[in-house]
């Protein structure tokens, strides 16, 4: 763990103790956290990747039906910035948009694949439409730098029975989230600095939340969310498998906009990225 992160932690236990939680809870709660990958537009990390940018993708591939969010460089990930079982090169296309009831999709491109550049912009998006024009306006094309970061579990609640049993990980702690969203608020370099704006995607790790809720357990429980009557790409009976959050995206839109792109554990080390689920929650 870097110096950094190590850094992070002690000020979380700081401000858990100065709340009076309990030192055996707190650090219990500390045993939790996950390395993540934190892209930003402001850094001063290694480029591992861009925002937005026609996407290439082999020449048999169908032409993806949502603008290309973002593409990560995966050989440019160093080993363990994540506890994902990402592939080690090639590219990582994630696709969405960044509205209310969007959709979204997961590609791989593994090394060495002949690859063509696509339109940018996919006919049921088109640029010189107002409503798209404003969104591409607010994800301009830019480079993704690294900072190796840190997460914890963010969310208070998730849906008791009879919908599910919590996913590992989840939050036994509703005083240590508080803490935790506390803390990260304050770091200088993570992702709510510069108001918010430097950081754009974040992967591995726990992520935010999805409308108050873990997005992983919401893309597994798409049904037992009792509040979500939108889409969930995949949707279909509840699966309790290891799901796990494969990247979060933050838009700029008004009110603030998130694509969580989550998979279960299993399929994203077999590269079955086709099973990956898509949410987008838009609070205008």
């Amino acid at each position: 763990m870097t110096s950094r992160n190590v850094k992070i932690l002690d000020q979380v236990r700081a401000e858990a103790l100065r709340r009076d939680i309990p030192a055996a809870d707190v650090e219990r709660w500390l045993e939790l956290a996950r390395p993540s990958a934190l892209l930003t537009v402001m850094g001063d990390g290694p480029v591992v990747g861009v925002v937005h940018g026609p996407p290439k993708l082999p020449a048999d591939a169908e032409d993806p039906k949502y603008p290309l969010i973002a593409s990560i460089d995966c050989a440019a990930l160093p080993a363990g910035v994540t506890d994902l079982p990402l592939p080690p090169d090639g590219q990582l296309l994630l696709f969405g948009w960044p509205e209310d009831n969007g959709y979204g999709e997961v590609r791989y491109v593994p090394a060495g694949v002949a690859v063509e550049e696509r339109e940018q912009y996919p006919s049921s998006f088109p640029p010189e439409d107002e409503e798209y024009s404003e969104v591409y306006a607010e994800m301009p094309q830019h480079d993704l730098r690294l900072t190796v970061d840190v997460s914890l579990p963010y969310v208070e609640t998730i849906p008791g029975p009879p919908w599910s049993p919590p996913l590992p990980g989840d939050p036994p702690f509703e005083e240590m989230t508080k803490v935790w969203r506390t803390v990260l608020r304050g770091v200088p370099d993570g992702m709510f600095a510069y108001g918010g704006y430097a950081a754009r995607l974040l992967l591995g790790g726990y992520g935010t939340e999805y409308n108050g809720f873990n997005p992983a357990w919401v893309g597994a429980n798409p049904s037992g969310y009792s509040c979500y009557d939108g889409p969930v790409r995949g949707g279909g009976p509840p699966d309790h498998g290891d799901w796990v959050l494969l990247a979060e995206f933050h838009g700029l839109r008004s009110g603030g906009a998130t694509i969580h792109w989550v998979i279960q554990r299993a399929d994203l080390k077999e590269r079955r990225f086709d099973q990956a689920r898509v949410l987008v929650y838009w609070n205008p």
